[in-house]
């Protein structure tokens, strides 16, 4: 009973480290129509600089927050100079381009800080001390740090596309840009600001999660972690954002309930399993289990 205890708080919160990074990729897409596929490699280069601010001596909240800056600044930076002049032309081109920051971020980051592996400390306390104890399993406090961050998190972004009018801009103008625009919505401003949310929850996803992961800040830190959390995006549907956290959540315990009981599988599964996850989804249900089915009029 422990181990199973143990496995599944351990599969839960790298679930809900899975969930963090897909509600930036939700909010992006509900703001604007676009998948962001550069959204682990910008939630790795915000983490490399909230690490270099510690450095400095600053206290590790304060790192946070010039992160959180830096991600909705850089996301607002790369949707005006580089999406939106390539979005007018051509939406694949958008893809490429995405594809192309994936690539220079990762290389600016290593250009910068080098390729050694960096230890990001943690905001929330986690000593051998700092756990309490589930039917005799360890919940340690950074564990707990992230499920919280990501309870408050979701009630914050419902609150925002359901309460605010910047939140009824986004979706009307992920629907449909140019009905948005004849109603008088600032498309342009609109989707400078989903992408600035959406680097801005990056950032707080990597700075919570690299002291979680085994091989702490590296350059190849968020990859699996982007691959999962595209899973679980795509499990709940890429415009739900409750959608997001079932199914990182979802991928999380599956991986956790794998590797450690079907063993002879398990640690290659354990790598595979969101792909796969992937590739089921788009074929039985292309819109998510929480996906809104959308309807073109011709």
């Amino acid at each position: 009973m422990e181990l199973f205890v143990e496995r599944l708080l351990a599969g839960l919160t790298n679930g809900s480290v899975y969930a963090l990074l897909a509600l930036a990729l939700v909010v992006v897409y509900r703001a604007t129509g676009t998948l962001n596929f550069a959204q682990g490699e910008l939630a790795l280069f915000t983490t490399f600089v909230a690490w270099w601010i510690t450095t400095l001596g600053a206290p590790v909240w304060v790192a946070i927050v010039a992160a959180l800056i830096v991600g909705f600044v850089l996301g607002a930076a790369i949707e005006r100079l580089l999406i939106r002049p390539v979005q007018r032309k051509n939406d694949m081109a958008v893809l490429i381009v995405a594809l192309g920051l994936f690539t220079g971020l990762n290389s600016l980051a290593g250009l910068l800080w080098n390729s050694e592996t960096k230890i990001m400390p943690s905001p929330f306390p986690n000593g051998l001390d700092d756990y309490v104890s589930v039917f005799g399993a360890r919940l340690y406090g950074d564990a707990l740090g992230v499920w919280g961050a990501l309870i408050v998190l979701l009630g914050l972004i419902t609150l925002l596309f359901r309460r605010t009018r910047i939140g009824l801009h986004m979706r009307a103008v992920a629907a449909n840009p140019e009905s948005a625009a004849l109603a008088g919505v600032r498309t342009g401003r609109i989707l400078m600001i989903g992408w600035g949310l959406s680097g801005a929850i990056g950032a707080l996803a990597g700075v919570l999660v690299t002291p979680l992961a085994p091989e702490q800040l590296g350059l190849t830190t968020m990859f699996h972690i982007f691959i999962a959390a595209s899973a679980a995006a795509l499990f709940g549907g890429l415009d739900s954002l409750q959608g997001a956290v079932v199914g990182g959540l979802t991928i999380g315990v599956l991986e956790a309930m794998l590797s450690g009981y079907v063993s002879f599988l398990g640690g290659e599964l354990q790598q595979t399993s969101a792909l796969l996850i992937i590739v089921a989804i788009l074929f039985i249900r292309p819109n998510g289990l929480f996906g809104s089915k959308r309807t073109v009029r011709v």
